[in-house]
């Protein structure tokens, strides 16, 4: 190859009438094997190449005898783009190299830029063809070494400030975040910028989990080339620098190990990001799950990214249900649960010890899962219709879902109670637990109302041996018992939330 230093021979810059044109190309990462077959071409066949001074050991056995080679140090780019337009200009075919893609953080916007600011300028001068080749980039190369974290909808976020102010910056990362998109990072350090890359970090983890799967790759498709992950809440931005992208999964990402071992005979892991052909933690097989469980999987996740804060993954589920159910994000601050209520009931669910859910209307048992209480061996009862409610009403002068959570313990005093209408119901059963007639298996207090409705709840409080969940205040109503009943029939279902889990 023929090198020429920054400052062009006169014979080059001398103005001629022809034409040439100026091919824009990407070489891709580092690697022959990623340099496109176009872009191989057009080396070949140009008369001139300009480029960072750094690429031309990847392109150098493809150019041809008597080329001009002009390279340029860093943050040379507006000189390289005039030095092409110029050889350009003397009838040469010129390709202008870019690591990655060209139009990535490339010199492509620029070539087109000075092309339209030089006919601003100079009407009157022929237009110079511009062609821009497309090439691997980097963030592609990093991707395919740590799997398919890519594999749903993303955006790439460069944090150098030398040209873009770090406020706009700032917004793109927390829109990023706050959207859920796989997110590619450019630039993450260098010895001068050494806060921005944490402080995407702490902006990330306001929005995504701390077990959210993180990539990253140093030297993509070169010799040098290290390929790590770890999670949001592990990940160490010392272990970086400029020659790394970085690539942060989104909720549904998560590691896993591939079947392929490393050289040393062990798998590594890998990042796969879901794009919904197939979901790995459903057990309904190779469809995924039915299309209404995966629409309320996504409303549960949706729900969680806006949720003030993050709870065990117990509370979390009866909550997540709770304020689908009522579109009610007041349910954060007045849904109370015992500590591991749900999964302590789902226990007894799964063991077999417990089989029974009475509610005291008959709304609350309609909203309760039929498939999850066949496939558990359960049933829901309601005993508002019995026969022997109105005439135990009447003699014992108390309201019927009185009588019927009466006639409920009888039959049933280890069930689980699920109120969602009666707060005397509720006062009821509370009355027969300290008589000791009733032991529940858990109770559910979301009776809904003015009269009686607090207190109800207040009386349920003291059994600290009872599983609880209770909707506090004068909110409730049948939906909501009905659907934190689902929320411990279902509590398997749960761990689909955990981004992160490995198969």
């Amino acid at each position: 190859m023929l090198y020429l230093n920054f400052a062009f021979p006169s014979f080059i810059c001398t103005f001629a009438h022809n034409m040439g044109k100026i091919i824009v190309a990407g070489i891709g990462p580092g690697s022959k094997d990623d340099i496109t077959p176009a872009v191989l071409e057009a080396v070949r066949e140009a008369d001139a190449i300009v480029g960072y001074k750094y690429y031309f050991q990847f392109i150098e056995p493809y150019v041809k005898s008597g080329c001009a080679c002009i390279d340029t140090g860093m943050k040379k780019e507006r000189e390289r783009a005039e030095q092409a337009f110029q050889l350009a200009e003397q009838d040469k075919t010129v390709v202008v190299i870019s690591s990655g893609d060209a139009g990535l953080y490339g010199m492509a916007p620029l070539i087109y830029e000075m092309g339209r600011e030089r006919a601003r300028v100079s009407p009157t001068r022929p237009a110079t063809e511009i062609v821009t080749l497309p090439g691997i980039s980097a963030f592609q190369k990093a991707a395919s070494l740590l799997g398919a974290p890519i594999g749903h909808d993303m955006c790439i976020i460069s944090l150098s400030d030398l040209m873009t102010p770090w406020q706009v910056i700032e917004r793109r990362i927390k829109a990023a975040a706050a959207g859920d998109f796989v997110t590619a990072v450019y630039n993450p350090k260098s010895h001068g910028r050494y806060w921005q890359l944490y402080r995407l970090l702490e902006l990330f983890l306001q929005e995504r989990s701390a077990d959210t799967p993180v990539g990253y790759v140093r030297q993509a498709g070169r010799e040098e080339q290290e390929v790590k992950t770890t999670t949001l809440g592990q990940f160490d931005p010392e272990d970086v620098d400029m020659f790394t992208v970085v690539l942060i999964g989104n909720s549904q990402s998560y590691l896993c190990l591939t079947p392929t071992p490393s050289p040393k005979g062990e798998g590594r892991k890998m990042i796969i990001t879901p794009r919904g052909y197939y979901s790995p933690h459903s057990q309904g097989g190779a469809g995924g799950g039915s299309v209404g469980q995966n629409i309320m999987m996504e409303s549960f996740r949706t729900i969680a990214r806006e949720l003030k804060s993050d709870y065990p993954l117990d509370h979390k589920w009866a909550l997540l249900h709770a304020i689908h159910t009522t579109a009610d994000f007041d349910m954060e601050d007045i849904l109370y649960t015992d500590a591991n209520a749900v999964e302590h009931i789902y226990n007894k669910v799964s063991g077999g010890m417990l089989k029974t859910i009475v509610t005291d209307v008959t709304m609350v048992t309609s909203g309760i899962r039929k498939g999850a209480l066949q496939r558990l061996g359960m049933e829901a009862k309601c005993y508002l219709s019995d026969p022997r409610v109105p005439a135990l009403a009447d003699t014992q002068g108390i309201t019927r879902t009185q009588a019927g959570i009466r006639l409920a313990v009888e039959e049933h005093p280890d069930a689980l109670f699920a109120f969602g209408n009666a707060p005397t119901a509720l006062m009821e059963l509370c009355e027969l637990i300290r008589k000791g007639k009733a032991h529940p298996a858990g109770i559910i207090a979301a009776p809904v109302g003015f009269v009686h409705v607090c207190e109800s709840k207040h009386m349920v409080k003291p059994f600290k041996d009872i599983p609880k969940i209770i909707v506090e205040g004068r909110k409730g109503g049948s939906n909501l018992a009905a659907t934190l009943c689902n929320a411990i029939l279902t509590f398997d279902d749960a761990a689909q939330l955990k981004p992160g889990r490995d198969l």
